[in-house]
């Protein structure tokens, strides 16, 4: 599987040469594709052949373009992901109520066992009030307990006044990481052949990336440790390069040790896997190591 985060800073031009993508700038470097989970292309000034983003694209790379400021602005995404794309949205088209919504409940009680392990290791006793809202979940979460959690939760974290619609180095570097978790789940989930726009619970028509939204749930709390973990007071391009670093963390799923972007995969399989065969029992979750 794939695993390198490779970041492009600097004017330079990408090509395809013999199996290896070529950066030509100061210096010429050469990765091989098949290692690359993420190209992050940081510098507008950056040229990339045609040839070569075909060929990221056929290997399944996830590509991300940044703006003048260094923020992802876009990605680059295949039409199809998988030789049966059509069977594959004609059953997510079908997929029924009760099934859609007993995975949300699995996604949404999974965010918060999370986020009370993200306390309870920072030796916040909130996380014992999550552990209660956690026994108060129900069906789809119809008293959402998701929302009183992530008050509690952020507020816990960051202070009091802490607010997700602030402008501060803090929501900036949780915002680009959350940018950076939920291009891997759109990848994955166009890989298996599915549609990013129709989602389990996240339903904005404004919203192309409704079921990444709901997948990437769980996998939040990995961007939160590590912004509490730097308690950035600047979000400039250094802040930029530790959040990607976050993306070669190991965790535990299915019973070994992988990087984020292959627990991803495995993840997103298990949730399609739960859907397609009405158990939720099959849904595979991450283990942090931290």
């Amino acid at each position: 599987m794939s695993w390198r985060t490779v970041v492009v800073s600097h004017n330079a031009k990408l090509d395809y040469e013999n199996g290896y993508l070529v950066v030509r700038g100061e210096e010429t470097k050469r990765i091989f594709i098949n290692e690359i989970e993420l190209l992050m292309i940081e510098n507008t000034a950056v040229a990339m052949t045609g040839y070569l983003l075909a060929e990221l694209v056929r290997n399944k790379v996830k590509v991300v373009f940044c703006d003048q400021r260094r923020n992802p602005c876009a990605e680059l995404m295949p039409y199809y992901g998988s030789h049966d794309t059509s069977a594959k949205v004609r059953s997510q088209i079908q997929w029924s109520e009760d099934i859609k919504s007993a995975v949300w409940t699995e996604i949404v009680s999974e965010k918060i066992r999370k986020q009370s392990e993200v306390l309870l290791r920072h030796k916040l006793s909130e996380g014992d009030k999550l552990q209660g809202y956690l026994a108060e979940m129900t069906l789809g979460d119809t008293t959402n307990r998701e929302g009183h959690a992530a008050k509690v939760y952020f507020n816990a974290l960051f202070g009091k006044k802490f607010t997700r619609a602030e402008d501060s180095p803090i929501n900036a570097a949780l915002n680009y990481g959350y940018s950076l978790i939920l291009s891997l789940f759109t990848r994955e989930i166009v890989a298996n052949g599915y549609l990013t726009q129709l989602g389990l619970f996240h339903d904005n028509m404004f919203n192309p990336f409704n079921l990444a939204s709901d997948l990437m749930e769980p996998f939040r709390p990995l961007v939160d440790e590590c912004v509490i973990t730097h308690q950035p007071d600047k979000f400039e391009t250094d802040e930029k390069h530790q959040m990607l670093a976050l993306l070669e963390q190991e965790v535990s799923i299915n019973g070994r040790k992988e990087y984020i972007g292959n627990a991803v995969k495995i993840y997103t399989h298990s949730v399609f896997d739960a859907l397609e065969d009405k158990d939720v029992s099959l849904i595979r979750f991450y283990q942090n190591e931290l």
